[in-house]
């Protein structure tokens, strides 16, 4: 059996290793139309922040060692520019000498990526506008930096790259802006926990240019201009633009192949496209989203690498069925972790799907043993069932183990119930004997069961002032001070029980503490003693960050956002 793959990195190289380990007998050719077969490209932010100091680091595989290992012919420099399904043939451009010949396959895996994002923006083809996707793009701005020494850098999109890469180069010592078009940065991250953030990236000196909208470049004095739409524009000596990623997907087109959501290559759940001797993995093919089933197109390493060797499988008759994709992620954001799994708020809200929502604010492990950190999750549940859909954690230890534990139950499609009864390892330096998990298994309980009703920032505001409800804050009377939601009166947790009088019995009452912990106490004093209790999901830090973040979008320009001087 004869076996062309188009491209390598983590689709086709793992597609590659797989079918040498299930068929020693098979002709297995790989086409790479850059200089490296299989390198790290999650690695190349911090090639260019110098965390990885050399660039062969970055290279997993080379075509020597992967010939020697697996046995595999690999050709970099060389671009597929045709397919010919019926003839079963690819057409193969040379790229060091321009020469073209034809070669001919029984099957053929496609692997080719995904390209950044150009928008055809008034003067997108400056010098100084770069973008971050393979090896020689990590090259070309670290030499820019080695030799122009920049000393400002405005990065367009506030993904992934976006923010990895912002975080390099202000570690590098560059005055770095990021400007995104939403409201807040990770689109697969709620804006309420991006509010966390948000400030933690402001503290490390990052500038956020938040629902601003890029209409063009222009050439500066001294850099580049970057024009945004509705406000004054940024000047600075570089540009990254990390907007987003394009499915490579024309090869696919040309050859009739049938095509999905933006363009991407079309494949059934054994990665076969619409011609059954053609299989395609990775960023350019439309999957399906684990969790509602729908649609989706999700460019990350860790699919990527299943879907070649799932295709690598059915190649060799083992029948395997691609299940779909979480979209676990994880990321690095200076001294915080951002972590999410599954659906988020907006998407279960945008595909009508019955929600409720947790905000929880545990330690990282036991408060008493030194150096514990405070995370920030949020899950969300279906309302009626409990079962599962998303899980997102903005904090700094422990993140990783906690969202993988989520992403695991979701797979295997647990309630929050159920979380409650995972035996999770605990010592003190690691986790507390009633883990987060664990915890947010409680509090979900709890609600399905009705023991406990919440209320949400985002409806704080449309609660009654004029004495219908009662709004209770049971913080200490220090914390109060220092700052509490509009007309709430404050009755310390600890003296609830003695001050029940004040408590106007008859009103529903809504109740706030500092992370939620003392609010439900409270609620369960007032609800056994005949109140119609609301506990407050996340407490008023979480609030606090949530209304601190809406305040600092509606400034008339971003905050932390130098203009350009006049």
């Amino acid at each position: 059996m004869k076996i062309i793959i188009i491209g390598g990195v983590a689709g086709g190289a793992s597609a590659a290793a797989r079918l040498r380990r299930l068929n020693e007998e098979a002709d297995i050719t790989i086409y790479e139309r850059s200089g490296y077969m299989s390198y790290a490209n999650c690695g190349l932010p911090y090639y260019i922040g110098g965390t990885i100091r050399e660039q062969r680091a970055l290279t997993l595989q080379t075509p020597k060692s992967f010939q020697m290992r697996f046995r595999v012919d690999v050709k970099v420099r060389h671009e597929v520019t045709k397919i010919d399904p019926a003839k079963k043939a690819v057409t193969v451009l040379d790229l060091e000498n321009g020469t073209t010949f034809e070669d001919t396959y029984d099957k053929l895996i496609l692997s080719p990526g995904a390209k950044p994002t150009r928008p055809d923006f008034p003067g997108i083809d400056n010098s100084k506008i770069f973008t971050l996707r393979t090896v020689e793009d990590a090259v070309t701005i670290h030499d820019y930096l080695e030799k122009e020494s920049p000393r400002s850098a405005v990065v367009v999109g506030g993904g992934f790259i976006g923010l990895e890469i912002a975080e390099n180069l202000k570690d590098l010592g560059l005055d770095v802006t990021i400007v995104e078009l939403m409201d807040h940065l990770l689109n697969n991250l709620d804006r309420d926990l991006a509010s966390f953030l948000h400030a933690g990236l402001r503290k490390a000196g990052l500038n956020l240019a938040l629902k601003q909208e890029v209409a063009g470049f222009e050439d500066a004095d001294k850099g580049i201009r970057v024009l945004l739409k509705d406000n004054e524009p940024l000047t600075a000596d570089m540009v990254i633009l990390a907007i987003g990623v394009t499915p490579e997907s024309s090869l696919a087109k040309d050859a009739g192949l049938e095509l999905g959501l933006k363009g991407s290559i079309l494949v059934n759940d054994q990665m076969q496209t619409s011609d059954p001797d053609i299989y395609a993995v990775g960023d350019a093919v439309q999957i399906r989203q684990f969790v509602s089933g729908k649609d989706a197109v999700i460019p990350l390493a860790g699919p990527a690498n299943k879907q070649g060797r799932l295709a690598a499988d059915n190649i060799c008759g083992l029948d395997r069925h691609y299940p779909g994709s979480t979209g676990s992620s994880v990321i690095k954001a200076f001294d915080m972790t951002v972590a999410t799994t599954g659906l988020s708020e907006d998407a279960a809200k945008a595909l009508g799907i019955p929600y409720e929502r947790i905000i929880l604010s545990p330690a990282s492990h036991a408060s008493y043993y030194p150096g514990d950190t405070t995370m920030n999750i949020k899950v969300v549940f279906e309302k009626e069932s409990g079962k599962l859909l998303g899980a997102e954690i903005v904090g700094y230890d422990g993140v990783d183990k906690r969202i993988d534990v989520f992403a695991t139950a979701i797979t295997v499609g647990m309630t929050g119930s159920q979380l409650m009864d995972l035996d999770l390892a605990y010592a003190p330096p690691y986790s507390s004997a009633k883990d987060p998990v664990n915890m947010a298994g409680f509090m979900i309980d709890n609600i399905v069961r009705g023991i406990v009703k919440q209320f949400h920032w985002d409806e704080i505001d449309a609660l009654p002032r004029d004495g219908s409800v009662i709004l209770l804050d049971t913080r200490t009377p220090g914390e109060y001070e220092r700052g509490c939601a509009d007309q709430f009166f404050n009755i310390p947790v600890d003296e609830l029980r003695d001050r029940l009088d004040e408590v106007e019995k008859g009103k529903p009452v809504y109740v706030m503490c500092q992370s939620g912990i003392r609010s439900y106490i409270s609620c369960r004093i007032l609800t056994q003693n005949g109140y119609d209790c609301y506990n407050f999901s996340g407490g008023y830090r979480f609030y606090e960050s949530v209304t601190k973040e809406i305040a600092a979008a509606k400034a008339s320009y971003p905050c932390g956002v130098e203009k350009e001087a006049e």
